[in-house]
């Protein structure tokens, strides 16, 4: 079982990285070469590179996941293809991507997509807060806590 993270854009990676090393989980990053880094990482943690370009860390994703994985991302479109692939997926809030809920998210991703397209003004998502921050790292580190104890 690894944490795979949509690096793109994710304001958690350092949380996941800490709470990797309190599992001893593996962690890969997947990011686009924009967000190359020379920063010391520890062994456990792996970074696929892919070129700048829309969807290309999504796809990258997909064939590099493994069944038992804990997958984060904001990505509503790729937490839909990953949920038939016996992962979990968690968005940077700390709400997990669900099979009953999916639906819903995309519809109302394809909805502000037509509204925007029309013309009109939509929200944009939420500032991510640093109580954002601490519900993720209850959350994930909850359902860490229950994989170890279902081992």
């Amino acid at each position: 079982m690894r944490l795979v993270i949509d690096g793109d854009g994710c304001p958690v990676k350092e949380e996941v990285i800490q709470l990797a090393k309190k599992y001893d989980l593996a962690v890969l990053i997947v990011t686009s070469v924009d967000h190359y880094t020379t920063k010391d990482y520890p062994d456990f943690l792996k970074f696929i590179y892919v070129d700048k370009g829309a969807d290309s860390a999504d796809y990258r994703i997909v064939k590099e996941i493994k069944q038992g994985d804990f997958v984060i991302t904001q990505d509503y479109g790729l937490a839909s293809l990953l949920l038939s692939k016996g992962v979990r997926i968690f968005h940077h809030s700390g709400q997990e991507y669900l099979p009953e809920t999916i639906d819903a998210l995309l519809t109302q991703r394809y909805m502000g997509s037509q509204l925007r397209k029309a013309g009109k003004r939509t929200k944009g998502p939420k500032a991510f807060t640093q109580k954002n921050r601490e519900q993720f790292i209850i959350q994930l580190d909850q359902e860490l806590q229950n994989r170890e104890i279902k081992k």
